[in-house]
């Protein structure tokens, strides 16, 4: 039952951001409206730049989404039928279905038990002839471990493709994610760290031929009007949500800082509770806490605990991509990717966002003791 004296702690609040930051959204809504383009004008060309600076990379491509910010990486770099690409078993389904609209076959390999990052220890058992690109997900807003990936692709002479959707700020040996490979996909859903009003992504990568071939694939395949050199597709950041994202990026790494100090006080204060796994940070990482995700056996039984308390949670993700029915045909059944299973069967992902008070937190934490009690 709820506890009166407090009230409910939604999973996510969205409101909050957008309250403390209304007048300047309703500036760059006006200055957008007022200007009468929408599509590819002056207000992408100014996001990309601000996000390529920040990303530490040469170029940015806003794209519609986070998929296709994934898909057309691969597209770019020829990725498709007959090709493998190496993906984690442990992501969310988007990662796989990257490879598989450009043609290509996903290939999973396991996590890291400690990160939920896939494990680099892996990868090159599962490297085969027909293997093109190794696609590494920061997982939960923490780098995977790049440079034993980086090092396994250059001696295979494979792509190394970061889906950087959760981890807009994260560093890795201080360099930011989107610039830690070959290329990176963003996504700027609402409720990522930096979210748009809407859907909308990126591309990152210090590559300029495949920065030119993305910009002309993301626009129907075509430079100049009406005039189509390839087989392209409509997936573009519109003005409105780069405009949106300007005012935004310029809180991320003051959101980030306070996502690290709740995540902070969260390890402080569940600390030594039985069958409780905690999340951990790897060495030489900047976490930034897109998501807190803890692990308990019991995990169904602890959301509705929380849920009677009024504490939103959310199972990020339920079920592996593996055992999706949308990947059938693969055949891999129960038990192909047992770290995998075992994470998905027990992760519930504790309320965390920059406008979350800490004695919230605390809140929080105090009624998943209460359970294990």
């Amino acid at each position: 039952m709820t506890n009166p004296a407090h009230p409910p702690i939604p999973f996510l609040d969205l409101k909050k951001p957008h309250q403390e930051l209304r007048n300047e959204l309703a500036d760059a809504f006006h200055a957008v409206l007022d200007s009468g383009w929408f599509i590819q004008g002056q207000q992408l060309v100014e996001f990309e730049n601000e996000y390529a600076r920040y990303c530490g990379s040469k170029h940015c491509v806003g794209v519609g989404n986070g998929l296709d910010a994934l898909h057309l990486i691969l597209r770019a770099y020829g990725i498709g039928a007959g090709d493998e690409v190496i993906v984690p078993s442990n992501t969310y389904i988007a990662t796989w279905l990257a490879a598989s609209f450009a043609g290509a076959t996903p290939v999973p390999v396991e996590p890291d038990a400690n990160t939920y990052n896939i494990d680099p220890a892996l990868i090159e058992a599962a490297i085969t002839p027909r293997t093109k690109a190794i696609m590494a997900v920061h997982l939960y807003g923490q780098a995977a471990d790049m440079n034993p990936i980086n090092a396994l692709a250059k001696k295979y002479g494979l792509k190394v493709i970061e889906d950087a959707a959760q981890a807009q700020g994260a560093r890795y040996h201080g360099k930011r994610a989107g610039a830690l490979g070959d290329a990176a996909g963003h996504s700027f859903y609402p409720g990522k760290n930096l979210g748009a009003l809407g859907d909308a992504g990126a591309i990152t990568t210090d590559d300029d031929e495949l920065a030119h071939k993305l910009r002309v694939l993301r626009n129907y395949g075509s430079q100049v009007k009406y005039k189509n050199e390839v087989k392209g597709f409509n997936s573009r950041l519109d003005e409105l949500q780069a405009a949106l994202l300007r005012v935004k990026l310029a809180k991320l790494d003051t959101w980030n800082e306070q996502r690290r100090k709740l995540a902070s006080v969260y390890l402080n204060e569940l600390q030594g509770i039985k069958d409780l796994v905690l999340p951990s940070a790897a060495e030489n990482n900047e976490h930034v806490w897109h998501v807190f995700v803890v692990m308990h056996p019991r995990r169904e039984a602890l959301q509705q605990h929380l849920q009677a308390m009024g504490i939103g949670t959310v199972i990020h993700y339920p079920l592996p991509p593996h055992l999706q029915e949308a990947y059938a045909e693969l055949q891999l059944g129960e038990g192909s990717f047992p770290i995998s299973e075992r994470i998905h069967q027990q992760v519930i992902s504790l309320p965390l966002d920059p406008y979350l008070g800490e004695e919230q937190v605390k809140q929080v934490a105090a009624a998943v003791r209460a359970f294990a009690a």
